[in-house]
């Protein structure tokens, strides 16, 4: 099986998690059919798959903290791309430890920039690092 970089996962799990909230997939065989498109027949990458299934089994917490540090936004009221790059990055601001909080952050605003509208970045920054500080995680 080929490697593929975790920065080419959490892209992979950004466009997965967009498409399934038109599509209202998400499961485990959702993923495989998607992943098919990029490599066919292939399992899809573990930390790409930790992340899909991460995001969807702690969606309701996630969303909870991401409208808590939400300063006048309701997140039906954000962007398709930014709301599910904040769930996607809130989740490994929590479940993955080994991952610094600058990592988190900075691979989502490289992200929001190139997915987002032109105010993406600062708004996915800034809201991370609130939730960051939040939940106590240091830089």
């Amino acid at each position: 099986m080929a490697y593929f970089s975790r920065s080419r996962c959490r892209e992979w799990a950004l466009q997965f998690l967009y498409q399934s909230e038109f599509a209202g997939q998400g499961r485990e065989d959702d993923l495989s059919s998607f992943w098919d498109y990029f490599q066919k027949g292939a399992k899809p990458p573990d930390y790409l798959t930790a992340l899909v299934m991460g995001v969807a089994s702690h969606q309701p917490e996630l969303d909870a903290l991401i409208v808590r540090y939400s300063e006048h936004w309701r997140l039906e009221r954000m962007g398709a791309v930014d709301r599910n790059l904040l769930r996607l990055a809130t989740y490994e601001l929590l479940y993955q430890l080994d991952i610094p909080p600058k990592v988190v952050i900075n691979e989502a605003v490289e992200l929001a920039k190139k997915y987002g509208t032109e105010a993406s970045g600062a708004f996915v920054n800034g809201l991370l690092d609130r939730i960051r500080l939040g939940v106590g995680r240091e830089i």
